[in-house]
């Protein structure tokens, strides 16, 4: 099974031949590293940029507006920061000309916690994503998702944000993604041999890409339930997702059954899924490792109340990372920035227990 960067790798390069991907580029994107994640070695339109987001973000722009379909990675979130007016720009554009003028641009950036990056590769960017109209916002949770959501970007008309967890790009797949080598470990070896740039002198190698690779597509604004159930309704994204499907796993043995809906997208967001479940379970919590103040899963929140209050037996939740300035490098303290599992565990027991 492909790990995420591998699955992103592979959409990138399907990208490139058919659906007029003409620019792959960001800080050390191109040769001979291929992204910090190797999430773009092997692909034939990468270039390595200078130090400067913000030429990254508006040499984008301007490619879109020129017809060309570029994607742009910031090495990290943490560095998007210093580009929120040309997001903004960007994210006007179909708006502002009534339709006439599209913006045809991806936008990637590894986010959240999981590596020990400390206070300046470590930062979530979610909640300030979605504030910027005019973008789709995705996060996956799994390569497979992570493929389709990628071709799916790549097929819009308009500025997408593809946000990458970085505690997840080693993570193995267990669906397979179409075209790559069978689910063995044979398979992986295969793959890892076709795709993955040897260690030392790069200079002659090229990547064998599997020849069945197709426009798999995950469609942006739809959510995926992942475990069903009856008690509680849990809905997160990215790299807490999986905790909460293995808190949900863990709590079916003390008789508490949760549904985890991951949203995939955070903009659009598939509130049709959401509301139905909650309806269903009476009980939500929201999960992500942004902080807590202004958060994304707030305005869930908010919307929940507004929509489903007398739907509700128990005030719904929000688990969410702590209101710092960053994310300390020692383990210790990163674990205690962002919801880890006993977390969302004492979470899910107490809003199930609760009664209106």
């Amino acid at each position: 099974m492909a790990i995420m960067a591998q699955a992103i790798r592979m959409a990138l390069h399907y990208g490139e031949e058919n659906l007029g991907i003409t620019n792959i580029f960001g800080e050390d994107v191109g040769p001979p590293l291929g992204g910090v994640f190797t999430a773009t070695q092997g692909l034939k339109t990468t270039w390595n940029s200078p130090l400067d987001e913000r030429g990254i973000v508006g040499a984008a722009m301007g490619l879109a507006f020129a017809g060309q379909r570029a994607v742009a990675e910031v090495q990290f979130s943490d560095y998007i920061y210093n580009t929120i007016d040309l997001l903004k720009l960007a994210g006007n554009q179909c708006w502002a000309s009534a339709g006439d003028w599209n913006l045809p641009m991806t936008l990637m950036t590894p986010v959240g916690s999981g590596i020990r990056g400390s206070i300046y590769h470590s930062h979530s960017f979610d909640a300030t994503a979605t504030h910027i109209a005019g973008w789709k916002i995705v996060m996956p949770s799994n390569p497979l998702d992570a493929y389709g959501l990628m071709i799916a970007c790549l097929k819009d008309p308009n500025p997408t944000m593809y946000l990458k967890p970085k505690a997840l790009l080693r993570v193995r797949g267990t669906e397979q993604i179409p075209g790559e080598p069978p689910l063995t470990p044979e398979g992986e070896k295969q793959l890892k041999e076709m795709i993955d740039a040897p260690l030392g002198d790069r200079s002659k190698w090229k990547a064998n890409w599997p020849k069945g690779l197709t426009d798999y597509t995950v469609e942006i604004g739809k959510g995926k339930i992942v475990r069903e159930g009856d008690h509680v309704t849990v809905v997160s994204y990215g790299r807490t997702l999986l905790l909460c499907a293995q808190a949900a796993d863990q709590l079916a043995q003390e008789g508490i059954s949760v549904e985890v809906i991951d949203l995939r997208t955070l903009f659009p967001y598939d509130w049709e899924m959401i509301s139905s479940s909650i309806k269903k379970t009476k009980r939500a919590i929201f999960v992500n490792e942004e902080t807590e103040v202004t958060n994304f899963g707030e305005h869930l929140i908010r919307r929940t109340v507004e929509d489903l209050f007398y739907d509700l037996e128990a005030r719904p939740r929000l688990v969410a990372g702590a209101f710092t300035p960053g994310v300390g490098l020692a383990d210790s303290l990163e674990m205690a920035s962002v919801p880890q599992l006993a977390s969302i565990l004492d979470a899910i027991r107490e809003v199930s227990q609760e009664r209106a």
